[in-house]
């Protein structure tokens, strides 16, 4: 019985053990084959997330990119750097600027023949490089994350050495051609990398055509299993409404909505623009965690305050500026990553970019109240929002009824003591007046002599 046991116990061992060196290899991959902003972030970061729940044991970036914005891609980084499972980025022809970044944060690297990675300078809108205060960030940011990969240990006969997995050097200067990294980068140019110069000095650890050939030809897997990353139309939306871009536009359309409503009677177009845009503003980030229902109610406090103000309160005063500091305040820390008061997970950068969107989107709306104040109603399609009929007196256009106009030289009879006003009676009807000749005594004769204003003027008649 005991020998049975035995035997049997080795066959289950022998049973597991054979089923885990066959167990087929997990790869998720995701793209990244558009410019780096909000929604490639929300990629990659809903995509990490995917795998690490679905028990994946690689994940591929299949990347091709110019570039985008930098404060998107150190978030890509730090997302990476901290993965728990091993992350390769593909190349497949370009990565450059925030792109080399996010490639050089991987564990891996492979490029397609004739890939570029490089360029990583810290540009502006109009392509001009900015100062060297940015350019000093991104070079810290691209050392850092080449570093992070440590060192490699090279033993020869009895002296040790430790060399860089990744040059540290190599990735400043890819941002910074004042960087001389002797025998790679001496030209003072901007470095940028060739699939084959990339193998040469270790930024590569391979060429490949496709994401099979890396799994096959340089992993050397044979039983493995892809799960492609594919993003729903809300993620789509989501990160379409994050930008800082549309924030800033969306912030715009609500001060202009509020400010046309209250330049117009009853609740029209404008107030439903304002409101529609801030449920496209907060629904995001609502739904994200990141604006919390304490920093919309005082948005909508701040709100209340300004028509209070506008409405209420006589003058301008303390009603109104904690109304307009309540508002940039729901706005921007709806942006921040804070629980409650606490800022301590929210860096510098995210408060920063925080901060600029709200208040360039506020000093862009107040500079288009401004312009489209004065064009209304006379150039474009304002012209037809607008009311421009003027209504002149002499076309017919009164205030008052004119048939008191038609006793204009008649005469009657005071119907009351004209102390300079009280009434008269003319062909049986009874008018408001005005003396001319100062005191009238009731029942004196009295002529009217012109009307104007609503109001009819007579003197006295002698006998």
């Amino acid at each position: 019985m005991q020998k049975s046991y035995t035997i049997l116990t080795f066959l289950l061992a022998s049973f597991f053990i054979i089923n885990i060196n066959a167990a087929t290899t997990r790869i998720y991959t995701i793209d990244i084959n558009k410019d780096i902003g909000t929604t490639t972030w929300l990629y990659v970061q809903s995509g990490i997330n995917a795998a690490e729940k679905n028990n994946s044991d690689i994940i591929i970036l299949h990347i091709n990119t110019y570039g985008g914005e930098v404060v998107y891609a150190d978030s890509i980084r730090t997302k990476i750097l901290n993965c728990p499972i091993p992350v390769i980025a593909f190349i497949d022809n370009n990565a450059a600027s925030a792109g080399a970044l996010i490639s050089i944060a991987c564990d891996k690297i492979y490029m397609r023949p004739g890939g570029n990675i490089g360029a990583a300078t810290v540009v502006g809108q109009t392509g001009e490089a900015m100062p060297d205060k940015y350019q000093s960030y991104m070079r810290s940011t691209m050392r850092s994350t080449a570093e992070a990969h440590g060192q490699d240990t090279i033993v020869s006969g009895k002296d040790t050495t430790f060399a860089w997995f990744r040059d540290p050097h190599i990735a400043e200067a890819m941002v910074d051609d004042r960087i001389v990294v002797p025998g790679v980068s001496d030209s003072g140019k901007t470095l940028t990398f060739t699939a084959l110069e990339a193998v040469k000095f270790h930024y590569c650890e391979g060429i490949a055509e496709n994401i099979t050939e890396i799994i096959e030809k340089h992993l050397q897997i044979s039983d493995y299993s892809i799960e492609q990353f594919k993003p729903t139309t809300w993620l789509n939306l989501k990160g379409f409404l994050s930008s800082s871009l549309i924030q800033a536009l969306l912030i715009m359309l609500i001060i202009g909505g509020i400010y046309f409503e209250l330049q117009t009677p009853g609740i029209g177009f404008p107030l439903v623009l304002a409101i529609s845009a801030a449920v496209l503003y907060f629904a995001p980030l609502y739904m994200d965690g990141l604006a919390a229902n304490w920093e919309i109610l005082i948005f909508i406090i701040g709100l209340g305050l300004i028509a209070l103000e506008i409405f209420v309160v006589p003058g301008f005063g303390i009603t109104g500026v904690s109304g307009i500091i309540l508002v940039i305040g729901g706005l921007t820390l709806s942006l921040l990553g804070n629980v409650n008061f606490d800022f301590k997970a929210v860096n510098g950068n995210d408060a920063a970019k925080a901060s600029f969107t709200v208040i360039g989107g506020l000093t862009v709306g107040f500079a288009l109240i401004l312009y489209l104040s004065s064009k209304i109603g006379s150039k474009g399609i304002f012209r037809k929002i607008a009311l421009t009929k003027s209504l002149e007196t002499s076309d017919g256009y009164v205030g008052v009824p004119m048939e008191t106009a038609n006793v204009v030289g008649k005469t009657g009879v005071a119907y009351t003591v004209l102390r300079l006003s009280g009434k008269v009676q003319i062909d049986d009807e009874v008018y408001d007046a005005f003396s001319e000749d100062g005191f009238i005594e009731k029942g004196t004769p009295v002529k009217v002599l012109r009307y104007e204003t609503g109001q009819i003027y007579v003197k006295r008649v002698e006998n």
